[in-house]
């Protein structure tokens, strides 16, 4: 069941950076943020600050605890076992650069591989690169199917046990296209693998539970889920966290310091070294709240039903190529033929509609689909059929100015 137009109208109100004549079509980049999102900023940054962690005193305590209690909230957003399944990081990309360097350096040795995608984006390409480079490991790509999905059937045929881990998107940025979680999990585990999941654009659209999904990492950003810039979130089975040795140093993250040694927090203490990005994580909070009141499922049948309606509107438009499978999750790519991307977005910025143009950090796929970059709408909770329209009438009119 789809959001109705009355939930629609209410969301968009909600949002003080969407007006009636802008439509933006840009939330696979960055997410608006609601007023309750904002709110809780303001307060966390004025009336209650404080540090936590360290104080005595008393507003010090309420902060600790609200910080607590965000992490409380995402553990349950997403299915995790425990609070102390859950780290704060800076955001995905900071979530994989620590998986990299922390449980990598410690289980990925010369000559060993390790399994991505075509569609990666970079933030799950570069940190793998570099610990191969430093280890001596190899990289293996798994190839899409016709349609634009991960080749279940190939990364089961082609993983062995000199595998070590398998790092996937859960939903494709540029193309929607939605992972075989469960498949991916069982064709990892099967050789020893563990799977990591980049899911920054799965996880504002689609329902989480960690249990479910059978993987062994999991990573996204808050401010592409109706949250602030600035926080992430990393989950991994607490037994993995346990043996991974601390990614960063400093405080917080010890239990003893003196210069004959030091002794290191528990999890996930030990992987938050000095002062956390407390008013973001509490306000993260209030993301969740705002985006779990409206039913993940829910939200997902929206933005799939939308993403549906602009790929048939814009299929009946001569030269226009759409990417990606017919079903995705919120995202729709596409070229219109002898405009460059950029003035599709330019002329499309005239008329009020905001999308992405470029290689949406996913270079490797732009060469794959053999193209320099696509035009890239994506739709979120406040997205409606009157963001479909202009963005059609705005490819329509980019075509009579381009002949």
């Amino acid at each position: 069941m789809s959001l109705n137009n009355d939930a629609i109208k209410s969301n968009k109100a909600d949002f003080p950076g969407i007006d009636a004549d802008w439509h933006y079509l840009d939330t696979a980049a960055t997410a608006q943020k609601p007023q309750a999102v904002i709110d809780a900023m303001v307060q966390a940054m004025g009336r209650d600050y404080a540090t936590v962690h360290r104080g005595v005193y008393a507003r010090s305590a309420n902060m600790t605890m609200a910080f607590e209690a965000a992490r409380a909230r995402a553990a349950k957003f997403m299915g995790a076992a425990s609070d102390n399944e859950i780290v704060f990081v800076r955001g995905a990309t900071e979530g994989i650069n620590l998986i990299a360097n922390s449980w990598g350096d410690a289980n990925v040795g010369k000559d060993d591989r390790i399994m991505l995608s075509q569609l990666e984006h970079h933030s799950n390409i570069v940190p793998w690169q570099m610990l191969a480079q430093r280890v001596g490991a190899h990289i293996d790509v798994c190839p899409l199917t016709d349609d634009g999905r991960i080749d279940l059937d190939w990364l089961e045929a082609n993983l062995t046990e000199r595998h070590k881990i398998v790092a996937l998107a859960h939903v494709s940025n540029v193309l929607g296209s939605i992972l075989g979680v469960r498949s991916a999990a069982k064709a990892a585990h099967a050789v020893g693998a563990k799977l990591l999941l980049d899911g920054c654009q799965a996880a504002p659209r689609m329902r989480l539970n960690m249990a479910e999904l059978d993987c062994d990492f999991y990573v996204w950003s808050g401010h592409k889920l109706y949250g602030p810039t600035g926080v992430g979130v990393l989950w991994a089975r607490h037994d993995i966290l346990d043996a991974m040795p601390p990614y960063q140093g400093g405080g917080a993250m010890i239990d003893r310091v003196s210069f004959d040694g030091t002794t290191y927090g528990p999890v996930p203490q030990r992987f938050e070294a000095g002062t956390p990005m407390i008013a973001e994580v509490i306000t993260l909070h209030a993301a969740i709240d705002y985006i779990e009141a409206h039913d993940m499922e829910s939200v997902f049948a929206h933005e799939s039903a939308l993403v549906a309606k602009a790929r048939d509107a814009l299929s009946s438009i001569n030269s226009v190529t759409i990417y990606g499978p017919e079903k995705s999750a919120g995202i729709l790519s596409f070229m219109v033929e002898g405009v460059h991307p950029h003035d599709v977005a330019t002329i499309l910025d005239e008329s009020g509609v905001a999308i992405r143009a470029g290689h949406h950090c996913a270079q490797p796929l732009m060469e794959y689909l053999d193209v320099p970059a696509t035009a890239r709408a994506s739709f979120g909770i406040y997205s409606d059929e009157s963001d479909i329209e202009a963005l059609v009438k705005g490819v329509e009119r980019v075509r009579k100015i381009f002949g």
